[in-house]
């Protein structure tokens, strides 16, 4: 924290200095908590839905751990990628910055839109229908019911919408 000085109308007269206190937030983001993050974006929630998809389709155990540690190893390239390229661009604005250097201002801008507009809502729900499949399984139906599946995700979206309002610049 640093101490500065202001002029301010005061009670005791104008242009009295004042000490200000100036709040900056620390950069401090360890290799364990950086590495943790970008993983856990990267992954998402796909390995909760398709570990059954992958014994389906290899056929065997052994073979579904090699696929999960090919998996493994390219998110881990992935993530260490991504942590390099937040230590040599060290702009704010996630991947935005990142491509403006790389591929200029009209890539990055088309990027930054798809982002908003179709990343970034497919991806919420995606979530929120992983939740809402592991959430009806604690309730006793019978087949495959849809209906429920989709009122719970859809009531997940709309939590999560109102607890990150400031994060999508949604008014009230």
């Amino acid at each position: 924290m640093e101490l500065k000085q202001r002029h301010t109308n005061s009670e005791e007269g104008p242009n009295v200095k004042v000490d200000v206190q100036a709040i900056k937030l620390k950069r401090s983001l360890g290799l364990i908590s950086g590495t943790s993050i970008i993983v856990g974006t990267i992954i998402g929630s796909g390995i909760f839905i398709s570990p059954k998809g992958v014994l389906q389709e290899t056929g065997s155990v052994g073979l579904s751990l090699i696929v999960w540690t090919a998996g493994g190893l390219l998110s881990l390239m992935g993530s260490l990628s991504y942590a390099e390229l937040g230590t040599l661009i060290t702009k704010s604005g996630g991947e935005y910055p990142y491509m403006m250097e790389a591929m200029g201002r009209v890539v990055a801008y088309l990027f930054a839109w798809t982002k908003i507009i179709v990343l970034t809502p497919s991806s919420m729900a995606i979530i929120c229908l992983t939740f809402a499949e592991y959430f009806i399984t604690l309730f006793d139906f019978c087949g495959e019911p849809q209906i429920p599946k989709k009122i719970v995700a859809a009531l997940a979206m709309s939590k999560m919408l109102v607890s990150n309002k400031e994060t999508f610049h949604i008014a009230t």
